[in-house]
């Protein structure tokens, strides 16, 4: 099996860095939200051409990932982690806070608060099933933050 590796020179003459939040209203825990077309549109935006993007959850009971959006998809993945790291078991949190939420910090944290995507032609980088998604983890409705940066040139 032969692999070919594209090898692009980067002059990195004046990086730029562009910098916009996205504000998502979630349902509650296993809400899903496809973030690609917003962070395809800051992209755009920020006159980037060739870099990285950054998709940052800022909270610690909700995540973002990149998975194919569809309806089973949407559905399994919150299955699992519950199955994984299900609400009301015995955790050491609870007996701390008492707001039943344990299993959404869990949750969040084994999805990750973050993810990197390159940039290339002005664009982030993704498969044709691949969607930039946020997932709430928490128990309640939320008003969610989440900052994109675009780094680049």
């Amino acid at each position: 099996m032969r692999c070919t590796i594209e090898r692009k020179a980067l002059a990195w003459k004046a990086a730029m860095a562009h910098q916009q939040q996205i504000a998502v209203e979630t349902t509650g825990h296993r809400h899903m939200t496809d973030l690609t077309d917003e962070v395809t549109r800051i992209v755009a935006e920020s006159g980037i051409n060739t870099g990285t993007a950054n998709v940052f959850n800022v909270g610690s009971t909700a995540a973002v990932g990149i998975i194919e959006f569809e309806p089973g998809l949407q559905g399994d993945l919150p299955d699992i982690l519950d199955k994984l790291m299900p609400p009301g078991r015995d955790y050491g949190h609870e007996e701390a806070w008492h707001d039943g939420n344990a299993h959404s910090h869990l949750q969040a944290t084994v999805l990750g608060a973050s993810l990197t995507v390159p940039v290339a032609d002005g664009r982030p980088v993704l498969g044709t099933w691949q969607q930039i998604i946020h997932l709430e983890c928490d128990t309640r409705p939320r008003t969610r933050s989440i900052v994109v940066t675009v780094l680049g040139e």
